[in-house]
């Protein structure tokens, strides 16, 4: 069968997108992985489905699953994709509307500037709840990382919490000269996260400015991540060294993250973007 398709990006994020409420298909983890090969199929770091919700109080259902099959809990920059994406095909008119996720229901509004913004709900900072092992919360963790390439041993202090997926967030002088590739992927690894990790790689600029770069779990280094974005900004403010808001360069662009504190929700504003549409044999 024909099955219609979206390309999206956030920031140079880049999505497929399906919509399966007007389409009734079923994708398996193995055409997942074709699609997403950039040379063989579409090519996506993430694959979202949107769906008729189960929750009566969101608008639709939201499904993420990355390049490798394997499915997510949450994605910023997917939910800004995929609200200009219900309203380009027509499934919806509002301009602001709740998407039921594996972790609970987000809020997205399209601003005035096209801009579009997202409720990423109150960071998690219990390990079990991230989860990660660790006796008792801390602002920083110290780790044991294994580099196989270097058959070599390093400790890193990392900040760990749950902003719909769980995050490690680093601070380092330079994201340039940081090692994205190979720490990051003996991190997203690492024995104490059970669940596997998306590792951020933060530079502070100045207190409203940080540039960053993410390892995304079962994707690799990506352009841009928004709840990346929002671990950093919230493992910087708790360690003292970040403003309420902040603007975080990613190698895709901006996004402006605002979190007040303590039980607070994150916010997130930034960009979402249409590249083309086609049609796929299933």
């Amino acid at each position: 069968m024909l099955l219609r398709f979206t390309k999206m990006h956030g920031l140079g994020n880049d999505f497929v997108l399906l919509d399966l409420i007007s389409q009734n298909i079923t994708i398996r983890d193995e055409q997942i992985k074709l699609l997403a090969d950039r040379r063989l199929g579409v090519g996506f770091d993430q694959l979202l489905t949107v769906e008729p919700p189960d929750n009566p109080e969101a608008d639709f259902k939201y499904r993420i699953f990355n390049a490798d099959g394997s499915e997510a809990e949450q994605c910023g920059n997917g939910a800004r994709c995929l609200l200009r994406f219900v309203r380009d095909r027509g499934l919806t008119t509002k301009t602001k509307i709740k998407l039921e996720t594996n972790t609970g229901v987000i809020e997205c509004e399209l601003e005035k500037d096209g801009n579009i913004s997202v409720d990423m709900g109150r960071p998690v900072l219990q390990p079990k709840c991230i989860p990660f092992i660790a006796d008792q919360a801390q602002i920083l963790y110290k780790l044991n990382v294994s580099l196989p390439l270097c058959g070599s041993e390093e400790s890193v202090n990392i900040a760990s919490l749950n902003i719909g997926n769980p995050h490690a967030v680093i601070v380092v002088e330079d994201v340039d000269e940081s090692p994205v590739a190979q720490l990051g992927a003996a991190i997203e690894k690492h024995r104490r996260f059970p669940d596997r990790v998306n590792v951020g790689f933060m530079q502070i600029i100045a207190r409203d400015h940080i540039r960053l770069r993410v390892f995304e779990r079962g994707v690799g280094e990506t352009l841009a991540c928004g709840t990346g974005a929002c671990a950093a900004v919230v493992a910087g403010r708790l360690q003292g060294l970040l403003d309420e808001t902040v603007e975080v360069s990613l190698p895709g662009g901006n996004l402006r993250i605002t979190w007040q504190g303590d039980d607070s929700p994150v916010k997130m504003t930034g960009p979402a973007c249409r590249v083309y549409e086609g049609r796929l044999h299933i």
